[in-house]
Parts: structure tokens; C-alpha cells; sequence
């Protein structure tokens, strides 16, 4: 699967598509980086493996004339992958269309943004809050202004519509695929008045219909799960690009690309979804959390 066109698709992972294929072209090639940077360096331009390991790490942009130069060497013959490569570095360095809001987010978010747009699908655990995807705007402002009292109402107003326009992910033609597991306490921890806590429990039994989005309770009783150690988001973006991760932390984001770091956070992923309540199951708990903040306004 590639990317198409669209302000949806963002730099970031133009770049990222095209230097993980790049790499993998290197690899299927039979080069070691040393090798191709020794026969690039008998070809127009500066090369050197440093250059060529930045190029491939991202670090430093690439060419469209070095991107040529890279399939001739690697012998990339097929015209449609040569065409959707060089499309790729023709267009790799421009704007998408999470960079107009993203100013709305902190710094260390922002790097998701860039790619949220363009995500194929989500594996999420939230054991604080609702899944930012998922939450209604009452609710996402009520946790912004107690979790944040010293931003202003103007400041989380803004916050608050850019977190709604995020959402798009999941109403597009191609929606992301999202599967949350949200841990028990977030569905009894009070967050603003009793009605936004039951207009959002509704809203995560209304979006649990959905085909394209499964949401389950990690319960109380499941006792001691990877859980513990907070929460955490496996992002896949369209191939070539290998999963990544990313978790939030008092000193800020971060963000998982080694691929040992990414399976053990995937199998501990696949852990939860086994000791959490059945999609179904979840759904009926949800259900009674909203009950209950029901009966304290009857």
C-alpha cells in the first residue's frame, strides 16, 4: 500500500516511506552501506557512507537527482516503483495538512501529528484518560482545564477543536483502524460534570459499533499487566514503514523506532488484549459506567 496525494499525508511520512524503501532497496541489492557509498563516490556529487546513512536515517534530506542515482545503482527496474520513489522525493518536503494545527499541541506531540494524518492503524492503551480519537469536546476540555489550569480558556478552546479535527482519522473513506484498550478507572473517574461523563461513555459505545474501531476495558481484576507501566500507542503507518511506538511521560514523548523495542511493546500489547473484557463485554461495561452517572442526576 502507498500513500496517494492529499494535505492528509505529511511530509514527515513521505520522507519516512522513501527513506525506509531506499534502505530496503540497498538491502535487497546485496550492498552494505560501505559497498554503495564506495560506488556512489564514482558518480556525480558528494557522497560518503555518512551521507548515505544520514540520507537513510533521515537525518538529511535527499535529492531527486541523488534519488536516481540510488535506483540506477541499486538496479531498480520496475517503472510504477521508480515513478512512485522519485514522486516521493519530488514532494517529500512539503506541508501536510496536520502542520496547520499542530501549533495548538505541545512540542512533543507534534512529531504524531505529523504522521497521525496518515496512519493506517492504531493499537492504543489509555490507562488516565479517553482516547484523544474518542473523546467529546465537553470532555476533552473539561480534562484539558484540569489538567493543565494554567493554560487560558482561550488557549484550550483552540486545543479543544484541534483535538476535534483530529478525529477525521476515523470518519474518512479509508478510516484508521483504531483498537483502544481504556483501563476500568477511566470510566468511574469523574471528569467534569456527570452529564459530559455520560454523553463520553455514550459516545465510546457509540463509536465500539463501528466496524473499524474495537474498544475494550482492561478490568481492575485483571490484577498486575504490562499496564503498569502507563500507557502507550503502536502506530503503522503504509508500507514500507515498519510500526513504531510512542509513550508519554512526565519528561516528555517518547518515541520507539528499534524493532526490538517495537515487537516487545506489540506482545505486550497483545498481553492486554487477551486479559482485557471482550469487545462485547466491554461494551456492556461501558454502558453500566454510564448508568451510573445517570442515576447521580436523576
Amino acid at each position: 500500500m502507498t500513500v496517494g496525494d492529499g494535505d492528509a499525508v505529511s511530509s514527515t511520512v513521505r520522507r519516512w516511506q522513501l527513506t525506509e524503501s531506499l534502505r530496503q532497496l540497498r538491502e535487497q541489492a546485496g550492498f552494505t552501506m560501505h559497498e554503495a557509498a564506495d560506488e556512489l563516490r564514482k558518480q556525480p556529487g558528494k557522497w560518503s557512507r555518512s551521507k548515505l546513512q544520514r540520507i537513510e536515517t533521515r537525518d538529511q534530506k535527499v535529492k531527486y537527482r541523488e534519488v536516481e542515482q540510488l535506483l540506477d545503482l541499486y538496479e531498480v527496474t520496475d517503472s510504477d516503483l521508480r515513478a512512485w520513489l522519485l514522486a516521493l522525493a519530488s514532494t517529500a518536503n512539503e506541508r501536510g495538512y496536520w502542520l496547520a494545527i499542530r501549533k495548538e499541541f505541545p512540542h512533543d506531540f507534534r512529531g504524531v501529528l505529523e504522521v497521525e494524518g496518515a496512519l493506517v492503524a492504531q493499537r492504543q492503551l489509555e490507562t488516565m484518560v479517553v482516547p484523544g480519537l474518542l473523546q467529546t469536546p465537553d470532555w476533552a476540555r473539561a480534562v484539558m482545564t484540569g489538567g493543565s489550569p494554567d493554560l487560558s480558556a482561550e488557549t484550550i478552546e483552540r486545543r479543544v477543536m484541534a483535538r476535534m479535527a483530529r478525529q477525521q482519522v476515523l470518519t474518512r473513506a479509508e478510516p484508521l483502524r483504531l483498537h483502544a484498550i481504556i483501563d476500568e478507572p477511566v470510566l468511574e473517574r469523574p471528569v467534569g460534570s456527570d452529564a459530559i461523563m455520560r454523553e463520553q461513555l455514550k459516545r465510546l459505545v457509540e463509536c465500539a459499533q463501528h466496524e473499524h474501531i474495537t474498544i475494550q476495558v482492561l478490568p481492575m481484576s485483571a490484577g498486575a499487566t504490562p499496564a503498569v507501566d502507563g500507557s502507550f500507542s503502536i502506530l503503522t503507518l503504509p508500507e514500507p514503514i515498519p510500526d513504531f511506538g510512542y509513550a508519554e511521560a512526565p519528561g516528555g514523548t517518547l518515541y520507539i523506532e528499534d524493532r526490538d523495542e517495537v515487537r516487545n511493546y506489540t506482545l505486550r500489547f497483545g498481553v492486554l488484549t487477551e486479559r482485557a473484557l471482550s469487545p462485547e463485554e466491554s461494551t456492556v461495561r461501558i454502558e453500566r459506567a454510564a448508568q451510573q452517572f445517570a442515576k447521580s442526576t436523576a
